[in-house]
């Protein structure tokens, strides 16, 4: 009798632990275990509480696409987009962790930057963004639905570092990227940016 229950007791046991392995191995992968609301926390030195950037060349990423967020982070993690910060530090989160922040910070809101602009430059900059840009950064560059970073609202240096990224070829633009910006160039030069930037920086359409 001793022996019988013995055997059911270690069955138990077994089917217990089974299923708990089977739980486990549904549940995300992370490095630390740590929650989307802790990994989160961790971007706060450059980005600020919540993904609200205080400056001076690192970008608001409160409110972004999760799909935006987690390309770029992989690109950064993988080499694949240049960046001798960013690059270090997203080889240190696995890619569940990756796309829990991107979660996280999606449903956050974005904050625009207060910053100085010029209003003639502005002016133009709405008509260059109506022309150029407009197919893929939507509703005046404040949409993040298209799945493309937020631009209206960014801080001026960091949209000029992220230039200087994709036009040193750190970053691949892709194709109609490309093209608009040749197009641009070709008929405004390096003014139609600053005019863009000074747009963008209003921070509301």
């Amino acid at each position: 009798m001793a022996y019988k229950k013995l055997k059911r007791g270690l069955i138990g046991a077994l089917v217990i632990g089974a299923s708990s392995a089977a739980f486990a191995a549904d549940k995300p992968k992370t490095m630390t275990g740590a929650s989307a609301e802790m990994l989160a926390v961790t971007c706060a030195g450059c980005h600020g509480t919540n993904g609200a950037s205080a400056g001076p060349a690192t970008p608001s990423i409160g409110g972004i696409s999760a799909i935006y967020f987690e390309e770029v982070m992989v690109g950064f993690k993988d080499g694949s987009v240049k960046n001798t910060i960013m690059g270090r530090i997203a080889k240190g989160y696995s890619d569940d962790e990756i796309k829990a922040m991107g979660e996280y910070f999606s449903k956050k809101p974005f904050v625009a930057a207060k910053q100085d602009f010029d209003a003639g430059l502005a002016k133009k900059g709405a008509k260059l963004h109506d022309k150029y840009c407009e197919k893929c950064h939507a509703e005046g560059g404040t949409s993040a639905e298209d799945d493309s970073g937020i631009l209206m609202g960014q801080l001026i240096p960091y949209l000029h570092y992220t230039l200087g990224d994709y036009k040193a070829g750190d970053r691949e633009m892709t194709k109609k990227m490309k093209k608009k910006v040749n197009q641009m160039i070709k008929k405004e030069g390096d003014a139609g940016f600053e005019a863009l930037f000074n747009y963008y920086a209003q921070g509301k359409k």
